[in-house]
């Protein structure tokens, strides 16, 4: 068996091409699902990623493994962005709200991730991984430090999940809503719904925020 790494500590040519091709195929459901084409076949699945039919085996059990990953990936994704832009943040409550704030703002710098998401639906926003492994963080995080008075931090998280969802739906079917706004009227109500005043909530939300491409060129 050929070794993943050499004596030089190398990832070997067979392997990055493994690696390659396994994004290859990742990166075509996300476009697929972006385009909410799923009745697809996996020949045509890697035809749109340019891999060979025979290779997909080689990563994916089927269908439905490949668009799991390929969501959760979309969810660690806009996860590290907001963990990136968030880094400096010593209040868990207004790391929490820069992450609702951001995601809205994604949403119109990158409609693809935020299609994905949608196609995912409230399932994948239950679980403990990438955005919402985050948020569940945030959130439990002001419960201890007294931010937030939140009774089931999991309840929480399936309030904040399914907001999220109706931003994005909201901002896919209006391009010309505008995202900024929205996405700071929710995290407020979200805010003041987890036991924020309105005055705190209010200041908090009209706070400077970075740049989503810059964040996103971290």
């Amino acid at each position: 068996m050929t070794s993943e790494v050499g004596e030089d500590g190398r990832v070997s040519r067979g392997e990055r091409r493994k690696a390659q091709t396994r994004a290859a195929l990742v990166r075509a459901a996300q476009q697929l699902l972006a385009a909410g084409l799923t009745e697809v076949s996996i020949q045509q699945i890697t035809e749109q990623a340019d891999v060979g039919f025979g290779s997909f085996y080689n990563h994916f059990r089927d269908k439905d493994e490949l668009w799991k990953v390929a969501i959760l990936e979309v969810l660690e994704l806009q996860g590290d962005l907001i963990d990136q832009a968030t880094s400096e943040g010593d209040d868990p409550a207004e790391v929490f709200c820069v992450g609702l704030r951001l995601i809205g703002r994604l949403a119109r710098e990158e409609p693809e991730l935020a299609r994905v998401v949608l196609r995912g639906g409230t399932s994948y926003l239950l679980v403990d991984h990438g955005l919402m492994q985050f948020a569940r963080r945030d959130v439990a995080g002001a419960v201890r430090a007294g931010r937030f008075d939140v009774t089931d931090v999991s309840l929480a998280l399936a309030t904040t999940g399914g907001a999220l969802l109706g931003l994005l739906a909201l901002l896919e079917s209006d391009p010309q809503a505008d995202a900024a706004s929205l996405s700071d009227d929710l995290a407020e109500r979200l805010l003041r719904a987890f036991g924020l005043d309105r005055a705190e909530a209010a200041e908090m939300v009209a706070r400077p925020l970075p740049a989503v491409r810059d964040a996103l060129a971290r």
